[in-house]
């Protein structure tokens, strides 16, 4: 929350204060800098150590006292207030969590803490994933923080607001608001920032999904479509749809196995190589399939060489993926 402007407005005019007083005084009686400003503080302080000896000095002393003071006390009801209202505590969480994301590196932005946020974020606790959340609705924000998350409040599609989310070090962001427009604005406001980061778009309609795309999102997921596909599933294919819920998701009975995005490095180890080869070499990370360029070859064949910058689709423990991701990186 920022700080009250009364607090602001306040500091200003103490400030404006101090200067008329330090200059007055300097005109009137001469003195230097440092003794007018020591006797300006003094002055509104109702000490009156130092007395001015012209009578130019005393009339101006006079105004002096009487504007001064009474500002002396509006600057010290309106501090009063800033902390017994919370104002200084808030101050220094929210300067607190700015540290926090300033040394994120590798994190998600989500924009967006409504239910599909929260549910993202609820995926993202479980894989230990770092995540920023940016959002306008401060309740949404203040349940957050309450859970120990970092937020940040304001417009997903304002430049200012992504580079605080720390956009420079991020590792993908997620525009997962209920608005359509906002959701493409972000889009397109990440790309001028980062073109090279990935962008997942929630689409709320399906007119949505190609203007999302001309905007540069990576990937378009309409929850509703999404939603309805997988009922489908559900009912034509039950066993199967279970399978991969254990992989994904499941914590227990068969939860032990996980399903990996794993990127072979340039001048990897497993460059060159094929998917037979790898499969010898680390025989417990199945290999499912293989990413290259905006081809997904499924069940690759194991005469198919692997490059730098392929993606690897794997299944295994964590164990084996971490032996696999190992051998994929330089």
């Amino acid at each position: 929350m920022p700080e009250r402007p009364i607090l602001r407005t306040a500091l200003l005019l103490f400030a404006a204060l101090l200067v008329v007083g330090t200059v007055g005084y300097m005109l009137t009686e001469g003195w230097s800098p440092g003794q007018a400003l020591y006797t300006a503080v003094t002055t509104l302080a109702t000490l009156g150590i130092e007395r001015p000896t012209t009578p130019a000095g005393e009339a101006f002393t006079a105004v002096y006292v009487l504007v001064g003071v009474g500002t002396a006390f509006y600057v010290l009801g309106a501090v009063v207030v800033f902390v017994m209202e919370g104002q200084l505590g808030q101050t220094m969480r929210r300067r607190r969590m700015e540290r926090a994301i300033e040394r994120l590196r590798g994190h998600f932005i989500i924009c967006g803490y409504g239910r599909v946020g929260h549910e993202i974020v609820a995926e993202f606790e479980h894989e230990g994933v770092p995540f920023v959340l940016v959002d306008v609705n401060q309740q949404s924000l203040d349940e957050a923080a309450a859970k120990g998350h970092l937020v940040i409040m304001g417009s997903p599609a304002s430049d200012d607001v992504l580079r605080r989310a720390g956009i420079e070090t991020a590792r993908g962001l997620i525009a997962a608001t209920d608005n359509d427009a906002e959701n493409i604005y972000v889009t397109l406001a990440t790309r001028g920032l980062r073109p090279d980061l990935f962008v997942v778009a929630r689409a709320n309609h399906p007119d949505a999904e190609s203007k999302l795309q001309r905007a540069g999102a990576d990937r378009i997921i309409s929850p509703y479509s999404v939603g309805g596909r997988r009922m489908a599933m559900l009912a034509l294919r039950p066993h199967s749809v279970e399978f991969v819920d254990t992989v994904l998701y499941s914590t227990g009975m068969g939860g032990d196995l996980l399903l990996e995005d794993l990127q072979v490095a340039e001048g990897s180890p497993l460059a060159g190589l094929t998917v037979g080869e790898v499969r010898r070499r680390v025989p417990d990370g199945n290999v499912l399939a293989v990413k290259k360029g905006e081809r997904m070859i499924v069940n690759p064949s194991a005469e198919m060489p692997l490059s730098g910058g392929d993606v690897l689709v794997a299944i295994g423990t964590a164990t084996q993926l971490r032996a696999l991701e190992q051998a994929a990186a330089t």
